[in-house]
């Protein structure tokens, strides 16, 4: 783990926007949402809102465990669910590449991201009493 998200797991935040990972997720999800607008029309409906919605649920997932953040267990778990998220979302990156819809560049810069946002959200996993209010 890297300073910096050692100290995302041991910095006290005020809300659930004060934390790197939220605020990364959050900052990808609408990157998606920007690059999506140039997929093909009949994607619309498939790849398109899937990429769209797992991008999201990583941020709003994040957001509804901090609300749990007093028990540790629920916690926990919606960040793992924060997680799946964030690996389908690479999944879905993948198959956009791979259909020609996304450059390898933005896929590799897409999927190096969202394995930071999985490296901090396991941190959060392992240590679930850093984030209990005081």
């Amino acid at each position: 783990m890297d300073d910096r998200q050692s100290a995302v797991a041991v910095m006290p935040a005020r809300g659930v926007k004060d934390l790197h990972a939220y605020e990364m997720a959050h900052r990808l999800a609408m990157e998606i949402f920007k690059l999506t607008k140039t997929f093909p029309q009949d994607e619309r409906f498939s790849l398109t809102s899937q990429i769209r919605r797992s991008s999201r649920r990583v941020a709003a997932n994040l957001a509804e465990g901090y609300r749990k953040r007093q028990y540790p267990n629920m916690f926990a778990s919606k960040m793992a669910d924060s997680d799946a998220e964030a690996a389908e979302t690479g999944v879905w990156l993948d198959f956009a590449r791979d259909c020609g819809y996304l450059s390898e560049e933005n896929h590799k810069r897409l999927s190096e991201a969202y394995g930071e946002v999985g490296r901090m959200l396991s941190a959060m996993i392992a240590h679930p009493e850093r984030f209990a209010p005081k």
